[in-house]
């Protein structure tokens, strides 16, 4: 049962530098970050960002591509129960931009390895002024039409 829907996606930032030499075989390496902010209104925006480089020339080949899904909870839901499945939610279209990114640019296409976060501990950060937790009232839904 899913306790999160997706009702917008978007891509923030894309950034493609491919300096490889032709026939030069490349070693990829993979780094994923996602962080999930939350509103009082049953509603949170998640942050996904993948970076892919060479690993024995970074300079050379390296992408890094952060998106951004709003998704609507069921209340009561556990943040970290969210955390996991916004993440499973949004995986899926961040790695189908990246193949299409590769291919169009006249590369094989690049699959990125899917990462099971829910065999991961999370670990959440509450971060505010003077150490208080941040008010849900500050939470902006760019999705949102004002």
């Amino acid at each position: 049962m899913t306790n999160a829907t997706l009702t917008g996606f978007k891509v923030s930032k894309a950034l493609f530098e491919n300096n490889i030499k032709s026939n030069k075989k490349i070693e990829l390496g993979f780094g994923y970050s996602y962080n999930v902010k939350y509103s009082n209104q049953n509603t949170c925006i998640g942050e996904l960002t993948a970076k892919i480089t060479d690993k024995t020339a970074p300079d050379e080949f390296k992408i890094t591509v952060t998106a951004t899904g709003v998704f609507r909870f069921k209340e009561g839901t556990a943040k970290e129960v969210l955390h996991v499945e916004t993440y499973n939610d949004m995986f899926p279209y961040m790695r189908a931009f990246i193949s299409t990114l590769t291919s169009n640019s006249g590369i094989p296409p690049i699959i990125i390895p899917f990462i099971d976060i829910s065999k991961k501990e999370i670990y959440r950060f509450e971060m505010g002024k003077n150490g208080q937790m941040p008010s849900a009232d500050d939470f902006v839904n760019p999705f949102d039409k004002q």
